[in-house]
């Protein structure tokens, strides 16, 4: 027997105490339970459950995504005309320019592009605040790449957001994740 094993099973030492609530078996369930109620989508970010600064639902990112892309369709069609939406050359990439220019711009200046801002979701640092211009233009050259975007980590956010530390939240009252 080791020196280590033989102090420790010394004669008086007897087991090491229970705790009182660990040995009450309902009261240890009832604890338990009350830590995973406490568990939420954005919980670990300091987020509310629900609401206004709460995690942003899927439904509404994906409808964001969405409208962008179809109002930047439409930006470039009228600038290049139809070649921007089955064209070859540099006039297939104007719908994609578009998007992350106004991604970029009303991102920095508003806090969310025209489809989040229509979804009622704005793009926030993870302490809270505005993101700035650099984290702007970088977040929406990441979600043009796609990859980044799709590349889903933990509390719904995208590597994009992993990286430049945001987070998509709500802002609209009563919205739940």
């Amino acid at each position: 027997m080791s020196g280590l094993f033989r102090q420790c099973n010394a004669a008086g030492a007897g087991p090491l105490p229970i705790p009182e609530a660990a040995s009450s078996g309902p009261d240890m369930l009832r604890s338990m339970a009350d830590e995973t109620a406490t568990v939420y989508p954005g919980s670990t970010l300091g987020l509310p459950p629900a609401g206004r600064g709460s995690l942003a639902s899927w439904r509404a990112r994906i409808a964001a995504l969405i409208v962008d892309w179809a109002s930047s369709m439409v930006v470039a069609t009228l600038l290049v005309g139809t070649g921007a939406l089955h064209g070859g050359g540099w006039r297939g990439f104007v719908v994609l320019a578009v998007y992350v220019v106004q991604k970029a711009v009303l991102t920095w200046l508003a806090s969310g592009s025209f489809g989040q801002l229509l979804a009622r979701v704005a793009v926030v640092r993870v302490g809270g605040g505005p993101i700035g211009l650099w984290r702007a233009v970088v977040r929406a050259i990441m979600v043009g790449l796609v990859v980044p975007a799709v590349v889903v980590g933990a509390e719904r956010r995208g590597l994009d957001d992993l990286v430049l530390g945001t987070v998509v939240v709500n802002r609209a009252e009563g919205r739940t994740a």
